[in-house]
């Protein structure tokens, strides 16, 4: 990129570049250098906005676990409408697109980052377990609402639908898994936990 070019949202920019790379290359492919050359910047651009390359994939997880949140409040705000088990399925659809899936498999793999995160105050597991709050506090709200069985155990239905989801998008390749085989794992979970 000639210098003296602005940038309109350099950050912003530099995330979309990452995430671009880490989907199409995974983890190993992901560098500042393959950042700013997807970017269409200067190497320097990410470190005159970032300390070092970490700093930046913490800023970049934390921008997905923003998302997350919104996505939560969308979620909790539909609760006692719809069906519970059509609701939990377009939100797990959204929680792991590839990016998301992408993302928690870049935080497995990087030590520094994951202690980052921790001290930035993101859950135990960063993304999973801010996706895991987003599906209990759902069911709260459903249960307030009688749509959920007063004894349902939601501490153990939300880590249980998460790691089911995580497993079904982890295993699909070339996008995200049918609907109906998200819906399906869904009402398996809640089995009887749903009125």
């Amino acid at each position: 990129m000639p210098t003296g070019v602005a940038l309109q949202d350099p950050r912003q920019q530099l995330f979309e570049a990452a995430l671009r790379v880490l989907v199409r290359e995974g983890v190993t492919g992901l560098t500042s250098r393959a950042v700013t050359a997807e970017a269409g910047v200067a190497k320097g651009v990410l470190h005159r906005h970032f300390a070092d390359f970490d700093a930046f994939l913490t800023e970049l997880v934390l921008d997905r676990i923003a998302r997350v949140r919104i996505l939560a409040t969308d979620l909790v705000d539909a609760a006692g409408t719809g069906d519970v088990a059509d609701n939990l399925t377009r939100a797990l659809l959204v929680l792991f697109d590839p990016v998301m899936t992408a993302i928690v498999v870049l935080i497995i793999a990087r030590d520094e980052l994951r202690a980052r995160l921790r001290a930035a105050g993101t859950a135990r597991f960063p993304l999973v377990g801010e996706g895991t709050a987003m599906v209990a506090g759902y069911l709260r709200a459903e249960r307030d609402r009688s749509r959920i069985a007063p004894d349902a155990d939601i501490d153990a239905l939300a880590p249980t639908l998460i790691g089911a989801a995580h497993l079904l998008f982890t295993e699909q390749t070339g996008g995200a898994p049918p609907p109906g085989s998200v819906r399906r794992v869904v009402v398996t979970v809640l089995g009887g936990a749903a009125r």
